[in-house]
C-alpha cells in the first residue's frame, strides 16, 4: 500500500508564496470561462509563479484521463470519460486574448476513447487561438494517440510552434510507471511528427527521482536526440498524494545543472533542468533556446 512521503523537502524545493493582481486575474479568467489548467489539475508547484507572469497551461479535452500513470494527479476514468466540449476551443482562445498571451501552451488528458485520440480537438483549439490573436505562438503537449500517424498529421496541419510529447521516465521504469503507454511508441511519435512537419521543433520532458540511474538517463537523452528532439525539460518528481508513488531520491541542484550541461553537449538546443522545472515551465523562453531562469 502506498503512503504519503513524510520526508522533509529540501530547501530548494520550496517556492515562495505568491499573490498579486496578475495571478488573481488569471484565476478569475479561468473560472469565468470554465477552463482547466494542468497547473491546478496536476498540482504543479510553479502555478503561483506562472500565474504571476500572466501565463497558464490550458488542459483541454476535459479533466479526466483514460490512462493510469502511477505518478499523475489528474483524475482517471479508463472507460467512460465525459464527451468533448465543442465550445472549448473558442473559450481557450478568448482566455488567451484576455490574458494578453503571446505564447500559449496547450496540453490535454489522454482520450483513448476517441477515434482520433482528440487530435481534431487539439488542432481546432490551435486554430481558434491563432484566429483570435494574430502572431501568437502555440505549443502543444500531446498524448501518444496510440501512435496514429493520421492523428499526428491532423495536429501538424494546425501548425503549432512547438510539438511536445513527454517520455516522463526512462525505458527501464516505463512499464511500471506508465503501464498503458509504451516507451518505444512515444519515441516513434516524436520521430513521426518530425517526418510529417520537419520545420516544427520537437520537445520532451523527463522526471527525475523515481529510481532511474545515470546510465538510464543517458540512454534516454540519446534516444530523444536520435528521434529529433531538440528541446528538453528535466524536473524533480514530487509525490502529489499518498495514492501515488513516493519519491525515491531528491536530486541536488548541482545534478540538474550537470544534466543541462550534458544535454547541451549532446546537441539539444534548449534545456531547462531544475528541481521545479515542469514541461511547460517558461516554455516561451525555452522555445527560443534562451536560458530559463529558476
Amino acid at each position: 500500500m502506498l503512503q504519503k512521503d513524510t520526508r522533509k523537502k529540501p530547501e530548494w524545493l520550496k517556492m515562495p508564496t505568491i499573490g498579486n493582481s496578475s495571478a488573481g486575474e488569471v484565476r478569475r479568467v479561468l473560472r469565468e470561462l470554465e477552463l482547466n489548467t494542468v497547473c491546478s489539475e496536476a498540482k504543479c508547484p510553479n502555478r503561483g509563479h506562472c500565474f504571476q507572469r500572466g501565463t497558464a497551461t490550458f488542459l483541454i479535452m476535459g479533466h479526466v484521463c483514460t490512462r493510469n500513470c502511477r505518478y499523475c494527479a489528474i483524475e482517471r476514468n479508463i472507460k467512460t470519460p465525459p464527451p468533448l466540449d465543442p465550445d472549448e476551443p473558442a473559450r481557450v482562445a478568448e482566455a488567451s486574448a484576455r490574458m494578453n498571451l503571446r505564447y500559449v501552451v496547450l496540453t490535454s488528458v489522454t482520450r483513448d476513447d476517441l477515434p482520433d485520440g482528440g487530435a481534431g480537438h487539439i488542432a481546432a483549439t490551435v486554430k481558434a487561438i491563432k484566429e483570435k490573436i494574430p502572431g501568437v505562438r502555440v505549443e502543444v503537449l500531446t498524448p501518444d494517440f496510440k501512435g496514429s500517424i493520421e492523428s499526428l498529421r491532423t495536429v501538424a496541419a494546425s501548425a503549432p510552434s512547438v510539438f511536445n510529447h513527454n517520455l516522463e521516465t526512462v525505458e527501464r521504469l516505463f512499464p511500471y510507471l506508465r503501464p498503458i503507454a509504451s516507451y518505444r511508441k512515444s519515441l516513434e511519435v516524436l520521430r513521426l511528427f518530425g517526418e510529417t512537419a520537419p520545420s516544427i521543433p520537437r520537445k520532451s520532458g523527463i522526471m527525475a527521482g523515481l529510481g532511474e540511474t545515470e546510465e538510464d538517463m543517458m540512454k534516454t537523452l540519446e534516444d530523444l536526440r536520435e528521434n529529433g528532439v531538440t528541446l528538453l525539460t528535466i524536473g524533480q518528481y514530487l509525490q502529489p498524494t499518498s495514492r501515488h508513488l513516493p519519491v525515491v531520491r531528491f536530486l541536488e541542484p548541482s545534478e540538474f545543472e550537470n544534466w543541462e550541461k550534458r544535454a547541451l553537449e549532446m546537441g539539444f538546443t534548449g534545456v531547462a533542468s531544475g528541481a521545479l522545472v515542469r514541461s511547460s515551465y517558461q516554455a516561451d523562453i525555452l522555445a527560443d533556446a534562451r536560458k530559463v531562469q529558476q
